[in-house]
């Protein structure tokens, strides 16, 4: 059985890490609030781009244009949004059993990683990691996203790869992550159309819907990377601010535990003492040894 000293310094250690994650719960609280509000203020221009693209695809009948098809080369290239930091609970490793568990083969994967630590276990994995772009994770910009575009988008101009995927954790609600892979190009003719409701058209386009094609797609590609930023952060203070609150309340339910040996501990420490002043009381007054005053 352990000793009082050893359940008192394990009980002391639990409270100091109880406090810990109970800050962290905290912070990450707070930051999902803004999080959260910064996502919802941005989701309606990506809806509202994916509407447009949708809607020139679905009125303009077959298009032959070079974001619609597959490019010749295996390669795809995957952007992978995680976070640079832990204490996440299962949020970091879920995108990456998404990829590992997909069907693009590892040798034919360009990985364009977004934070430390899914670019870390795809390392790990052997994945070729093709750029990194973890600091814009941190407080993401559309400037970080037009970047990461830009270098990917070049890569399926020049042939480097044949498709690109986006890799990421959809923000549902504060306690509901879901992680995602899509992909964003070439871009699905037919899946677009079916997402139309037969409106008319929103606007007309001028002089072609493929010169049309050549500014929106790269536009529509950059919001939907941004959205999926913006919506990564919130799912990770989100599933930070679960896994703190789980870990605080296990650690208070340790502490409640080591109180209760402690102080059955300390009671058998005081009984122990008492029965051996009491029987040396007794052996005394039985053999006629006077007990001292």
């Amino acid at each position: 059985m352990a000793s009082m000293r050893d359940i008192k310094r394990r009980r002391d250690s639990i409270q100091s890490t109880g406090q810990i994650t109970k800050a962290m719960k905290l912070v990450s609280t707070v930051k999902l609030q803004k999080a959260k509000g910064k996502a919802e203020s941005t989701k309606p221009y990506s809806d509202l781009m994916y509407e447009t693209v949708s809607n020139i695809l679905a009125k303009s009948g077959n298009i032959n244009h070079k974001f619609l098809k597959a490019g010749d080369s295996n390669k795809k290239a995957v952007i992978v949004i995680t976070a640079n930091r832990g204490l996440a609970g299962g949020y970091n490793n879920n995108i990456a059993k998404l990829i590992t568990n997909s069907d693009i083969p590892k040798e034919d994967a360009y990985i364009y990683a977004i934070g430390r630590k899914g670019r870390e276990v795809l390392e790990r994995k052997g994945y070729e990691i093709k750029a990194d772009y973890s600091e814009a994770i941190n407080d993401p910009i559309y400037k970080d996203a037009k970047e990461i575009c830009d270098d990917v988008l070049s890569a399926f101009a020049d042939g480097e790869v044949g498709e690109i995927y986006l890799a990421y954790t959809v923000f549902k609600n504060t306690v509901v992550h879901e992680p995602q892979l899509i992909r964003l190009l070439p871009v699905e003719a037919d899946d677009a159309a079916h997402e139309t409701d037969g409106s008319e058209a929103l606007m007309t386009y001028e002089p072609s819907e493929e010169e049309a094609l050549d500014m929106i797609i790269p536009k529509y590609v950059c919001s939907l990377v941004y959205g999926a930023l913006i919506e990564s952060v919130a799912s990770e203070n989100g599933a930070r601010m679960q896994a703190m609150d789980s870990a605080t309340s296990n650690a208070e339910e340790m502490i409640s535990t080591l109180s209760l040996k402690y102080n059955r501990a300390r009671q058998a420490s005081i009984t122990q003492e008492l029965t051996e002043i009491i029987a040396g009381a007794n052996y005394r007054c039985r053999f006629g040894y006077k007990i001292p005053e």
